[in-house]
C-alpha cells in the first residue's frame, strides 16, 4: 500500500494542475477573508471588526477553498479513465479496491499542506487587514477552533472528490456536477423555508455548521447542526463516498 500512495504523490507532483489549484484556493480564501474584512461594520455587510462574530466568520472563508479540494480528488480519480491510463493501472495492481484506497489515502494526506496553506494565507490577510483597521483577532480559542475545522473540510472535501470522480469516472461531468450542486442545489435549498431542513443535512449545511455560527438569508430561519455534529455528518459523506467509489471501482469494467 505505501508503494501505490507513493505512485499517487508522483502522479500528482508531476504535473501541474495542483499547483493551479492551490494557487486559485489561496487567492480564493485570501480574496474571501479581504473582502469580508473591508465590508465589516458596512450597512448590511459582515459584523464590526473587533466583534467575536466578525473574527469567526472572517476566518472561516478558508473553507471556501474546499471546491478545489475537491476538484483536486475529482482529477485525481478521473485522469485514469480521461487519459486511458485505468487499464496498465489496475492490470499493474489487479486488486482494484487497493487502488482506490491508495488514492484516497493520497490525496487526502496531500489534502493537508494544502488546508495549511490555505487556512494560514486566510489567518494573514485577516490579521493584517483587520489590524490596520484597529483590531487584529487573536487566533487561539473559538477562532483556533475555526481555522482548525476549516482545514479539515478542506481535507474531507478532497477525500469525497476521490470518491465522486470513482462514482462518475467522466472528469467534466463530474467536476460540472459539483460545481452545479455546490452554487446551484444547495444554496436553492437554503434560500426557502420549506426546504432549509433539508440543507442542514447536505454537506453544504454540514461545512456551515462546522465552521460558522451564520445563519440564513433574510426572512429564512436556518437551524444548524452543532459544530461536533456537522464535523461528524461531513466526515460521514467522506466515507460513504470512499466506500462506493471503491465498491463500484471493483465492480464495474474500465471502459
Amino acid at each position: 500500500m505505501t508503494a501505490l500512495v507513493r505512485a499517487e504523490w508522483t502522479k500528482l507532483f508531476t504535473t501541474r494542475v495542483w499547483i493551479g489549484l492551490l494557487a486559485g484556493a489561496c487567492l480564493l480564501a485570501g480574496g474571501s477573508a479581504a473582502l469580508v474584512t473591508g465590508l465589516a461594520g458596512q450597512p448590511g455587510g459582515p459584523p464590526p471588526v473587533g466583534t467575536a462574530q466578525f473574527e469567526q466568520l472572517a476566518l472561516a472563508v478558508a473553507s471556501n477553498a474546499a471546491v478545489l479540494s475537491l476538484i483536486l480528488g475529482i482529477i485525481g480519480m478521473t485522469q485514469e479513465y480521461r487519459h486511458r491510463t485505468a487499464t496498465p493501472t489496475f492490470l499493474t495492481t489487479p486488486r482494484r479496491g487497493r487502488v482506490v484506497v491508495a488514492k484516497l489515502l493520497a490525496y487526502g494526506l496531500a489534502g493537508v499542506p494544502f488546508a495549511l496553506l490555505v487556512t494560514a494565507v486566510t489567518a494573514t490577510v485577516v490579521t493584517v487587514y483587520a489590524g490596520a483597521r484597529g483590531a487584529a483577532p487573536s487566533l487561539t480559542g473559538d477562532n483556533l477552533q475555526v481555522l482548525v475545522f476549516a482545514g479539515l473540510a478542506i481535507v474531507v472535501y478532497t477525500v469525497i472528490g476521490v470518491g465522486l470522480g470513482a462514482l462518475m469516472r467522466n472528469q467534466v461531468g463530474a467536476i460540472v456536477g459539483a460545481l452545479v450542486y455546490l452554487y446551484v442545489v444547495e444554496p436553492l435549498l437554503s434560500s426557502f423555508q420549506a426546504t432549509v431542513d433539508v440543507f442542514r443535512w447536505l454537506p453544504g449545511g454540514a461545512l456551515r455548521a462546522l465552521t460558522t455560527t451564520a445563519g440564513g438569508p433574510p426572512g429564512v430561519t436556518l437551524d444548524l447542526l452543532e459544530r461536533w455534529q456537522g464535523g461528524l455528518l461531513l466526515l460521514g459523506y467522506g466515507l460513504v463516498a470512499a466506500v462506493l467509489g471503491t465498491l463500484l471501482a471493483v465492480r464495474r469494467d474500465v471502459v
